[in-house]
């Protein structure tokens, strides 16, 4: 009788058992059985790769608690190394798959960037693992150890960005740029724990392109949108502006942010070496295009606005290094620039006086405010243009008849030197008295200061003037300097004034200072003896014409100087009540007065004290009160004398 096919199922699966189904125990050793097979079944179908992962480490030396740590420590070495689990296969013939099975997205955008393409031509083999650290070893961004942390960024990019072999080699024009990065505001933020650009934030993690893509972050068009990310409010407000608007319009001559603060070395506006530090601005950020004559020509602009600025008192003091005084950005705005024509502009014309309100409260009460950019050299501003004018031609002739007057006079009296007898000095007759000699000495030593640091202000960049100016950011020295020389000279004048009131013997001297009919005789007899027709000099006054010209020069010029010193120093207040030209008038007047003196003192009184050959090496009497000998005796006649002995033995017409 044939048995059920369970029951013969069950005998022949289970053959010389002993295990009978109709026994108790058959349960139990079928829940035993199956209980074997089950844990078989899953230690070679479900965690197959540790037996080979315990393999791999029998040759491979990896730190399999570092490993645990890693982001990827819940994988196997086989689902990483290709063929790993084939024993046939050799380790080295298992090498690490490109990430693709797991991140592809990030793989697309790596294979579409610069970087991607580099690799793909073969000019670059390595590929994930050289940004994000030993694949046994991978770390999350967040984490300090990571070569992709925030922190290690820049030394992470800087494993080529550096090599300077390497970007040659691949035509990137950037010199250093994680250099430049590491100074940046942005690095140094991120060192000291706070949240700010990396390289990642600005150009991209794996589909970074370059900058000439306009698919690129750093695009010149896309630039604002990058900054903004962080710079929400300031990137909307550039957007409104006049720039900002040129920009999206394509125009790519526009600047936007990376033009003004820089692209990697970007610094706080507080910073010298910022391109938007105040004294930098005019020339380094606003001056690159608005001094450009070429986009002056392409978009219509003033091409004259930038070296008006400069010349200007306000660009004086900004070149010699003034963070505090008004540059492009104080009047114009530095996001929100807008057009003079919009009636929202900081210049706008109904602006204007409330923007210069902000360094010179009351600006503009009495008079508009006129045209800030003031170029001297043009006829449309007529006050300035023809006081320069004048004061060139002025210049030109005055000091040019004094060069040719002791050019004449030096060759005559060189020609046959006047034998002068040793006169001891304390014989002269006195010529200065003690306050006469305080009040010139005091005006001599002012007057030196005052063109030192005046000219310093004129050109700050020269040599000379470095000197004076290395400390012009922070205190103002030279300023400073030259009111206090102000001062002084008018106390020297003073000085003058109370001697004239109390002296009746120097009042007596300086009335012999003004001009009479004697002068005229003078200078002609002057005059016949430069160019040839007299064979000696005319006998010299006293007081004669040379002495009376620049006394009353100095009376003048310090007159002038003192006024139009004022002016400008106290210039809110005259602003509150005149109109700006006075102010543009005073700053020419002040500047070719100070040429005109300082020229007129190097080619007329320093030939009359040293050079002329009657006093040569010096007249002292600035120190002792008396002449040189020389001097006296041309005054007191015995040139003549020795002049006529002369030529009665040489007849000569040309003799001295």
């Amino acid at each position: 009788m044939s048995q059920p096919l369970g029951m013969r199922g069950s005998r022949e699966f289970w053959p010389g058992a002993g295990c009978d189904p109709g026994n108790r125990f058959a349960a139990s050793c079928r829940r035993a059985v199956v209980g074997a097979v089950a844990a078989a079944l899953f230690f070679f179908l479900l965690s197959p790769l540790t037996a080979q992962t315990d393999l791999c480490l029998e040759c491979h030396e990896v730190d399999v608690d570092r490993f645990a740590e890693s982001v990827h420590g819940f994988l196997e070495c086989a689902e990483c190394h290709q063929g790993a689990d084939d024993m046939e296969i050799h380790p080295d013939e298992a090498p690490v798959t490109d990430c693709t099975a797991c991140h592809e997205d990030a793989a697309e955008e790596f294979e579409a960037s610069i970087h991607g393409q580099v690799r793909a031509e073969g000019r670059w083999e390595d590929g994930c693992t050289t940004c994000h650290g030993d694949i046994h070893d991978l770390r999350p961004q967040d984490d300090p150890e990571s070569p992709v942390h925030p922190m290690r960024l820049p030394e992470t990019c800087g494993v080529c960005h550096a090599r300077s072999d390497l970007t040659e080699e691949l035509a990137i024009r950037l010199v250093q740029p994680l250099a430049a990065y590491t100074d940046s505001v942005h690095a140094r933020a991120v060192r000291e724990g706070v949240e700010a650009a990396t390289c990642t934030d600005c150009h991209g993690s794996h589909h970074i392109l370059p900058s000439a893509d306009p698919s690129s972050t750093v695009y010149h068009l896309r630039v604002s949108k990058t900054c903004g990310e962080c710079h929400a409010e300031i990137a909307e407000t550039y957007d409104t502006s006049i720039h900002g608007q040129a920009s999206a319009h394509g125009v790519r001559e526009s600047p936007v942010c990376t033009d003004c603060h820089g692209e990697h070395r970007i610094l706080s506006h507080l910073e010298r070496g910022s391109p938007v530090f105040a004294s930098n601005v005019p020339e380094m950020t606003c001056g690159r295009c608005h001094g450009d004559l070429r986009l002056a020509e392409k978009f219509g602009m003033a091409a004259d606005k930038v070296t008006a600025y400069e010349d200007s008192f306000h660009g004086l003091a900004s070149r010699s290094g003034v963070a505090t005084v008004a540059n492009c950005a104080s009047c114009h705005g530095v996001h929100d620039i807008l057009p003079s024509t919009d009636p929202r502009s900081s210049i706008h014309e109904e602006n204007l006086a409330a923007t210069c309100g902000h360094c010179h409260p009351g600006a503009g009460t009495a008079f508009a405010i006129g045209p800030v950019h003031i170029d001297y050299t043009e006829p449309e501003h007529a006050a300035v243009y023809f006081v320069r004018l004048i004061y060139i031609w002025l210049i030109v002739l005055t000091i040019g008849g004094m060069v040719l007057h002791n050019l004449l006079d030096f060759a005559r009296k060189a020609s046959k030197p006047l034998m002068r007898p040793l006169l001891p000095v304390s014989g002269a007759r006195e010529r200065m008295s003690p306050l006469f000699r305080i009040a010139h000495g005091l005006l001599a030593v002012t007057f030196m200061i005052l063109v030192y640091t005046g000219f310093a202000l004129k050109y700050p960049e020269a040599w000379w003037a470095a000197p004076l100016l290395q400390w012009e950011s922070d205190y103002g020295v030279r300023g400073w300097i030259h009111r206090l020389a102000a001062v002084g000279m008018l106390l020297a004048g003073l000085i003058h004034l109370v001697h004239l009131a109390v002296d009746r013997r120097a009042r007596e001297c300086i009335v012999q200072m003004l001009p009479g009919r004697e002068d005229l005789h003078e200078l002609r007899e002057k005059f016949a003896f430069l160019f040839g027709r007299q064979p000696y000099p005319p006998k010299a006054p006293w007081i004669g014409y040379p002495e009376k010209m620049e006394y009353l020069a100095v009376i003048w010029g310090t007159l002038v100087m003192a006024v139009t010193g004022f002016i400008l120093w106290f210039q809110d207040l005259v602003l509150r009540w005149l109109p700006t030209w006075v102010t543009d008038v005073a700053t020419v007047i002040h500047f070719y007065e100070a040429v005109l003196a300082s020229l007129a003192i190097l080619v007329w009184h320093f030939y009359a004290v040293i050079f002329d050959p009657v006093v040569y090496p010096m007249d002292t009497a600035w120190l002792t009160g008396r002449s040189a000998p020389g001097r006296e005796l041309e005054r007191q006649g015995p040139a003549q004398s020795q002049l006529k002995k002369n030529s009665a033995e040489e007849p000569s017409s040309d003799e001295y």
